[in-house]
């Protein structure tokens, strides 16, 4: 009798101590760094990657996000990344703060053995004198578990050229037979502030519409430097200028204020084109105070990377590039919706 209870007791532990095996989750630890938390489309960008990741968490797989802000210093986020490595992260999800340092912070993932994730900003090849290539960074084509996650820039300014192309004085307010126009500019460096800055004026000219740039300037993304530039250009070519492009929504918004301030009216005697599509910015082109933005899809950019990433930790196979579409956002649309 006792060794039959013993051996019931022996069975009733055993299936204890399995249960609770069985119970305790598998939690994959992510390394997340952004280039800047300031910036207003990668704040939107790490919340959506969070909260995509803690929804697809289950009874038996948890996931473990630690976020550092690059604080736009590669140096600050290189540190981070070799911190990552260190605390044995699963996968790495990194949003560059400078593409020209891709081979160096790649590399050094890579020989730590961690999965990688890029998004946002691409990184591109490079020349002997630091000026981008066309082409992208063999060490991502190379790889198996390195990938980059995120939108073409080139559509994006294609599009911003588009919705000027698209109204009914193609952008010429003055009549004067071509379209004067200044050009906010984010990071010099950015292969999207590249592409936007070159095919938003790429789309007038292919439409065989002349243009004339009035001002180039550089904003880093800032919504108060947006401000600051558009505000000393219109001081200096006053209604000369007809169209201000701004590579991103922040630096159209500070364009916006700037505009209002001087007595312009967007749609009337200028045009504002933005990009991202910003809560703010979206409702400026629904009240007729922006002439159009193009949003870059941070909710379907964000699930993507996440997807892959758990692709990644799940030893599945990966491609090496997953492109996501923009979309125009004018009058037109926005009423539509």
């Amino acid at each position: 009798m006792k060794k039959t209870l013993a051996i019931l007791l022996a069975a009733i532990l055993m299936l204890g101590c399995m249960s609770f095996a069985s119970a305790e989750a598998k939690t994959y630890k992510v390394g997340v760094s952004i280039y800047q938390y300031t910036d207003n489309f990668m704040t939107l960008y790490r919340n959506e990657i969070e909260a995509y990741f803690k929804s697809l968490e289950t009874d038996d797989v948890k996931y473990e996000i630690t976020m550092a802000d690059g604080k736009n210093d590669m140096a600050e986020q290189t540190n981070q990344v070799r911190n990552f490595i260190t605390q044995g992260m699963d996968v790495i999800i990194l949003n560059l703060v400078q593409t020209s340092s891709a081979d160096a912070v790649i590399d050094e993932i890579v020989d730590a053995g961690i999965p990688l994730v890029l998004i946002n900003r691409e990184p591109l090849a490079y020349d002997a004198d630091g000026n981008t290539i066309d082409e992208a960074y063999e060490g991502i084509l190379n790889n198996d578990k390195v990938c980059y996650v995120g939108a073409d820039a080139r559509q994006s300014g294609t599009f911003q050229g588009q919705m000027v192309v698209d109204l009914e004085n193609h952008g010429d307010i003055n009549g004067d037979g071509k379209v004067s126009y200044i050009m906010i500019e984010g990071d010099p460096e950015n292969i999207d502030a590249q592409y936007r800055t070159e095919f938003s004026v790429k789309a007038l000219t292919d439409a065989g519409i002349e243009v004339e740039c009035l001002d180039d300037q550089v904003g880093n993304w800032d919504q108060t430097k947006g401000q600051e530039l558009c505000a000393n250009a219109l001081s200096k070519y006053g209604e000369k200028i007809e169209v201000v492009f701004c590579n991103n929504d922040a630096m159209a918004l500070g364009a916006a204020t700037a505009i209002t301030a001087a007595d312009r009216k967007v749609g009337e005697d200028i045009y504002l084109l933005g990009v991202d599509a910003l809560e703010e910015a979206v409702q400026l082109v629904k009240d007729g105070e922006m002439t159009g933005t193009v949003l870059n899809d941070h909710i379907g950019q964000s699930h993507k990377a996440v997807d892959v990433a758990v692709m990644l930790l799940n030893g599945e196979a990966i491609e090496n590039y997953y492109w996501v579409d923009y979309v125009m956002v004018n009058k037109a649309y926005v009423d539509a919706q």
